[in-house]
């Protein structure tokens, strides 16, 4: 029988495949509802009966409903637990890679097919994903006479909370707690960045790797002002009683209702565009500073970074219909504006991308703002900085049943797992595999064993000069040359932090 003993008590899992035992749903902090709502997560509480671990833990609440993965029931509490997968061996002191999901905090889980650790930990990692708060019970600031009352950045908090647990846990399930590289993918990746300027995060884990990471900070000022206007849509006052008065779901209503404002409203600045409403918020506790000043003073530098991006990110956001159209040059000037970017930046993206119509301009622009520049920085800020940084970009595309499939947002991430051959993950990659996609597949893990095993993902890092970028696709046609262009554009321009 699986059996793994955890500080809080015995753990049964099931075997996931040949030689890999899964151990899901692992309660790592108690719920986070009740007494203990919008504050730091408590510890679970313990149990003697071997506890059945062969399903996924529920989900926190958000409205989204993904393709294979759980929605969230009201009825749910119990939702910041981890999962595990451990190649089945004895005394085993393996790798570990802990992965935290992306979905602008706001959405998602550990249990979407993408995230199975089934080839990983065949490949001798041993894998941990985890739930966490998202949205406004995550995310929203809480007014309060004491700060510690309701601290902000309660998911960055519960990441913390798994982490730990991991530490005093992993041995257990053959984990190697002083090899912990942490990783994640968008919101999920600059959690991670979060995490590398964390006081409370120093010494949980000891690589990172950041897949599309997402750019945005919020100011507490910004924070509240977007509590004011949830609670309005929830018609409860914007203070600690207010909004502790409502239901989770209430709030997930609210914040639908307040995003589906913006989408409506050409004049409501920068959330018109992709209204997400939270992110992590620099309070000068939990979160002291944003992650690129953070990193650029060195607060990290004794961790090895991995940093991924796609060339075509935004490209998914206008696919799945979560992103406003931009289709004249009068709404691409707008949309400008309402970021502070200079004109200049638009020129250079034209003359990198003839003949392309204002769409794919705009669509190229800003995904490099969110995700794109913000990764390269993170990367090379970090080896400036004297840590030791790698830098990649997948840029695979290819023609699917429904026309181009092109290198967009959260496109990398089957091929880091191994998990091509999920059914409903076939619109990501445009389809069913073929044997070069495997193939890609199968280099794009080695690089992430070998970075989590060495510090190492197998090519020079960002300190060598000149700075060498991996390139992930399946042939020779790829976005290279453009994409050098597109960064000496971007070199020139100040790049926005904090918005909107």
């Amino acid at each position: 029988m699986d059996i793994f003993k955890t500080t809080n008590g015995p753990v049964q899992g099931f075997r996931a495949s040949a030689g890999v035992v899964a151990v899901l749903g692992i309660p790592y902090a108690a719920p986070p509802f009740g007494a203990n709502r919008f504050r730091e997560p408590f510890p679970a509480p313990a149990w003697t009966k071997v506890r059945d671990c062969t399903t996924f833990g529920p989900v926190a609440p958000q409205s989204a409903q993904l393709p294979g993965a759980p929605v969230w029931s009201p009825d749910d509490d119990d939702i910041l637990t981890v999962n595990i997968w451990t190649p089945a061996t004895e005394g085993g002191r393996l790798p570990v890679l802990v992965w935290i999901h992306g979905g602008a905090y706001t959405f998602g889980s550990s249990a979407q097919p993408d995230f199975d650790g089934t080839a990983l930990a065949r490949a001798n990692l041993v894998v941990v994903t985890f739930n966490y708060r998202l949205g406004f019970e995550g995310f929203g600031h809480v007014p309060a006479a004491e700060a510690t009352a309701y601290p902000d950045n309660r998911g960055l908090l519960d990441q913390v909370a798994a982490l730990r647990w991991v530490r005093e846990n992993i041995a257990a399930f053959g984990g190697d707690p002083g090899k912990v590289t942490v990783a994640g993918q968008s919101s999920g990746a600059a959690s991670v960045a979060c995490l590398m300027v964390m006081d409370r995060a120093r010494g949980l884990f000891h690589r990172a790797i950041a897949h599309s990471a997402a750019s945005p900070c919020y100011t507490l000022e910004i924070a509240a002002a977007t509590t004011r206007e949830i609670a309005a849509a929830a018609s409860c006052p914007a203070t600690a009683q207010g909004l502790t008065s409502v239901t989770p779901e209430a709030l997930v209503i609210a914040s639908d209702r307040v995003v589906d404002d913006y989408r409506r409203d050409p004049a409501s600045g920068s959330r018109h565009y992709d209204p997400s409403l939270y992110a992590p918020v620099l309070d000068g506790d939990v979160l002291p500073t944003d992650p690129l000043t953070g990193i650029a003073a060195g607060a990290s530098r004794g961790v090895d970074l991995l940093v991924c991006h796609t060339t075509e990110e935004y490209w998914l956001l206008d696919a799945v219909g979560s992103s406003t159209k931009v289709t004249t040059d009068e709404q691409l000037a707008h949309f400008v504006e309402d970021f502070g970017l200079p004109d200049s930046l638009v020129a250079g993206y034209r003359v990198a991308m003839p003949h392309a119509p204002v769409l794919d301009v705009y669509l190229a622009v800003f995904g490099d703002l969110l995700f794109g520049e913000y990764s390269n920085r993170l990367a090379e800020l970090h080896a400036q900085a004297g840590g030791q940084a790698f830098l990649s970009r997948f840029d695979r595309r290819r023609t699917g049943p429904n026309g181009v499939v092109r290198a967009w947002h959260c496109a990398d991430i089957p091929f880091t797992f191994g998990n091509l051959d999920t059914d409903c993950l076939a619109f990501l990659i445009g389809g069913a595999p073929t044997p070069a996609d495997h193939g890609l597949a199968r280099h794009m893990m080695r690089a992430w064993v070998d970075f989590a095993t060495t510090g190492n993902p197998g090519w020079p890092s960002v300190n060598s000069s000149p700075i060498q970028v991996k390139i992930w696709s399946t042939d020779d046609d790829s976005e290279e040359d453009r994409t050098a262009a597109i960064r000496r554009l971007w070199v020139k321009t100040d790049f926005p932090v904090l918005y909107p």
